[in-house]
């Protein structure tokens, strides 16, 4: 768990460091937030992913030149730790005035770094400044739940609100942009866009949607929010097969994109959307 004393220091003002700082980093457990859902050790039902996009980097060649570029960093869903976005963003400006010999030293130290943090190899990229433009927005696919006209009055998550609305068997993709819960260290609202593929009985479409607005005054890293949506979905709906993608909006330069799926569904793109 978390204890009171290091979330308040995660949640105060904090001084910018100048000077590279791999102490900057916190790990969180994610046993924190699956010992709710009954989940215990590596015995999940789901593989995934968690996708980080940070978009203000900044370092200094050996000359002391600036160089910006985008990171991206790929968090495997079965690694001990997660790292809490604050702590990543003050280590990502403590290489602001840090002079590295080529962005392969850089991102070898990152590595390394995050790695150690999060208990398991993390897999990072840097997409310099001419591949800029190669970047795409892409949109979700599938049906949009959010043009039901719903009466909606429930605003912390409720796993009732799920139901099957027939036993026929579909494979269906949906998608909502009202996905919204708040960080439980500051109670900063988190703005989402949630994928939902599945093949099994028919969901309740109107559920759904009441479900995932359920989310907008709960506490929950991004991660953890997206492990309750799966579980809650398989256990209700019994789905045979599942997949559950949150893009989330960048807060402080970093999103997050948390991926949870039974085995063999496939990855989802990576690509940002608009509103990241």
């Amino acid at each position: 768990m978390i204890e009171p004393a290091d979330a308040l220091a995660l949640g105060k003002i904090t001084a910018y460091p100048s000077q590279y700082d791999s102490g900057l980093l916190f790990p969180i457990p994610r046993q924190v937030g699956r010992a709710d859902l009954g989940l215990q050790g590596n015995k999940l039902p789901f593989v995934g992913w968690d996708l980080w996009n940070a978009y203000e980097v900044s370092w200094l060649t050996s000359k002391g030149m600036p160089r910006v570029a985008l990171l991206r960093a790929q968090v495997d869903a079965f690694s001990p730790n997660i790292v809490e976005s604050k702590s990543f963003k003050l280590y990502l400006n403590s290489i602001n005035q840090t002079r590295f010999e080529s962005s392969h030293s850089l991102l070898a130290t990152l590595e390394k770094d995050l790695s150690a943090l999060c208990g398991s190899p993390v897999q990072l990229s840097l997409i310099e400044a001419e591949s800029f433009a190669q970047q795409r927005i892409v949109e979700p696919s599938g049906i949009c739940l959010d043009d039901q006209d719903l009466a909606i009055d429930r605003y912390t998550p409720d796993e009732n609100l799920l139901r099957t609305a027939s036993a026929e068997i579909v494979k269906q993709s949906v998608y909502s942009r009202l996905l919204k819960s708040n960080c439980p260290i500051t109670n900063q609202p988190d703005w989402a866009c949630v994928q939902i593929d599945y093949a099994g009985p028919q969901i309740d479409l109107g559920g759904l949607l009441k479900y995932i607005v359920s989310f907008r005054d709960h506490g929950g890293f991004h991660e953890h929010c997206v492990e309750r949506i799966f579980t809650d979905i398989m256990q209700r709906c019994h789905t045979v097969e599942l997949s559950v993608y949150a893009r989330y909006t960048r807060r402080g330069g970093l999103d997050i994109n948390p991926w949870r799926a039974t085995p063999g569904m496939p990855a989802p793109s990576q690509d940002r959307s608009a509103r990241q």
